[in-house]
């Protein structure tokens, strides 16, 4: 079974992307060819940067990666840096944006531009300073040169001893990289967590496998219980009833954020899955990877603006 890294007021470090999030909220199903009357929302996205943006509420948080030299990217930066996050950003190019089209029953449908995010050049070592753990989804290996050097990152970080964790984050993106390069990546960087929802993992084959010494798989599945996988068998961890389902965006990074801050704090892994629970609830009823405690939701400026 994979060890926790150990009680830390050390910062947790999130490596990928920071973009533009344009929320389309559908009310009937997409007509092809004609109008479909929506509801639209601007937000700070990218999977990575949800994470640190949540995580930094609950633990010094770094957010490494890379955005235009551009006023959206400006905009961008400003807002996770008034979420608390540590910023460690390269700036060149254009900033990316993904167009998530939201169905009446909260379900997802992205279209991704990543922009200046799919650009990552090599990183200063300096700017894992002061990080215990470095978590990575994996769009950051989507496209070269960024996963080159986000392989070159995680490495010399695993040297530094950083605990590293990863995220399998898209079906899409499992079947464009290889669902084989990606079980490749996995057995390269031996993460102590591999986050996966239930779709991604039957694609990996990660229900019938048995993980790595050193890893733990945590296969989320909506309101079904979370199961989690690791060298001495698996269990699963109830999910507490929650709101109906508007926008499921971000409710995976809040849950990343709060399982890996549970366990920098000290907390055991069933613990950290009912942290990831409870956050990822509070994310259901907004567009995009904005939180509300209410159960009925409107947007609101906090949640939409950049």
């Amino acid at each position: 079974m994979a060890e926790p890294p150990q009680p830390t007021d050390a910062t947790l470090g999130v490596l990928g992307d920071l973009l533009e999030d344009i929320v389309v909220w559908l009310d009937q199903p997409l007509r092809t060819g004609t109008d479909n009357p929506v509801s639209i929302h601007r937000s700070r996205g990218g999977s990575a940067a949800n994470v640190a943006s949540f995580a930094a509420e609950l633990l010094p948080t770094s957010f490494i990666g890379r955005v235009g030299a551009d006023q959206l990217g400006d905009s961008l930066v400003a807002h996770l840096r008034a979420a608390n996050v540590d910023v460690r950003a390269q700036r060149g190019g254009r900033t990316g944006s993904i167009v998530v089209l939201v169905d009446e029953h909260g379900e997802r449908t992205m279209l991704p531009d990543r922009g200046a995010a799919a650009e990552l050049a090599e990183v200063p070592t300096s700017w894992l300073d002061g990080i215990a753990l470095l978590h990575v989804p994996a769009y950051a290996f989507a496209v070269e040169p960024s996963a080159r050097h986000t392989r070159q990152l995680l490495h010399t970080a695993a040297a530094r001893g950083i605990t590293l964790t990863m995220d399998a984050s898209s079906t899409g993106l499992l079947e464009d990289l290889g669902t084989r390069r990606f079980l490749e990546l996995v057995a390269e960087l031996r993460p102590a967590v591999l986050f996966a929802n239930a779709s991604e993992a039957e694609l990996l084959g990660l229900t019938e496998a048995t993980p790595p010494p050193e890893t733990s798989y945590v296969i989320k599945n909506g309101a079904a219980p979370t199961t989690i996988v690791d060298s001495s068998g698996s269990r699963q961890i109830p999910v507490p009833p929650a709101p109906i389902a508007r926008d499921t965006t971000g409710a995976g990074d809040a849950f990343a954020a709060a399982y890996l801050s549970t366990l920098l704090h000290g907390g055991k892994p069933d613990e950290a899955a009912e942290a990831g629970h409870h956050l990822a609830a509070q994310v259901l009823r907004t567009p995009g990877a904005g939180r509300s405690r209410h159960a009925d939701h409107s947007p609101s400026q906090e949640d939409t603006d950049l």
